[in-house]
């Protein structure tokens, strides 16, 4: 074979591999968290200012284009963690719009909705082609497709809601989403408001009891909620002796109620 053969082979190869690396830009999400996100007690409270995000809507309605014009195709030769980082912004977004349809007669996102018309179940934004709700993107891909297996994202995903992990100032992002779903997860365990031990017990957000099962599949060897519990025992402030007990699973785990109040800067 020719060295010019060889070099259109090459060439064909190239141009006919899907991208490896995601083209997304998520510059309009990351300016307006940027803008309108405040952060208390070392970022492990955030606030979001629906007032000036209100104010932004056409940027906000800009980004959530963006991420609609994006088909499977595309998406789906991107590597997972630049997929992942698009379904929480994608997530993250959506709640936000959803919020800004009723803003500001609402206290809590669940004041949204009928008696049989569940908030989660709304479609809120256009993801591949088709018109989409909170619950088709949390549980329908993020947990649904089998292929992410990353129990960190529940305290990346926000739900407007005060007992939530905060909202990150910063969007998400596949060459760094390791690091961001860590820091995210340790910032909410390190949140006493939201999970401590006292008197010979563990107080946790009620998130490790609805999601249980997706502590259970094998993470890093995890394999149950005590075991990502003892994992993160720095964060939690645990002795020795406690993560000794929580490694015997000696230690009861109680769930916090979780406070649905609107995560408003008012």
């Amino acid at each position: 074979m020719t060295d010019k053969i060889k070099i259109s082979v090459t060439m064909l190869v190239l141009l006919c591999a899907p991208l490896s690396i995601a083209e997304f830009d998520h510059s309009l999400w990351q300016g307006l968290l940027q803008q309108h996100v405040n952060e208390f007690e070392g970022s492990r409270v955030t606030q979001l200012d629906y007032e000036a995000m209100q104010n932004d809507q056409l940027v906000l309605q800009s980004y959530l284009r963006a991420l609609a014009a994006v088909s499977r195709v595309t998406f789906d030769s991107w590597t997972d963690d630049d997929q992942l980082a698009f379904l929480i912004n994608a997530y993250n977004a959506g709640v936000v719009a959803l919020i800004l349809t009723e803003y500001p007669d609402i206290d809590s996102i669940n004041d949204i909705g009928f008696l049989f018309s569940s908030p989660w179940r709304r479609n809120v934004i256009s993801l591949f082609g088709e018109q989409v709700s909170l619950d088709d993107i949390e549980h329908g891909m993020i947990r649904g497709w089998d292929k992410y297996f990353e129990p960190r994202i529940h305290f990346a995903v926000n739900c407007a809601a005060i007992g939530c992990p905060a909202l990150q100032s910063d969007a998400y992002v596949g060459d760094n989403l390791d690091n961001q779903l860590e820091h995210s997860t340790r910032l909410f365990l390190a949140d006493r408001q939201r999970n401590y031990f006292s008197n010979g017990r563990l107080y946790v957000s009620r998130i490790f009891d609805w999601y249980e099962e997706d502590f259970d599949r094998d993470w890093f060897g995890v394999n149950s909620v005590s075991e990502f519990l003892t994992r993160y025992a720095d964060a939690l402030g645990l002795d020795t002796a406690t993560i000794s007990a929580l490694k015997r699973e000696d230690v009861r785990i109680r769930y916090l109620q979780y406070d649905w109040g609107l995560n408003d800067t008012r």
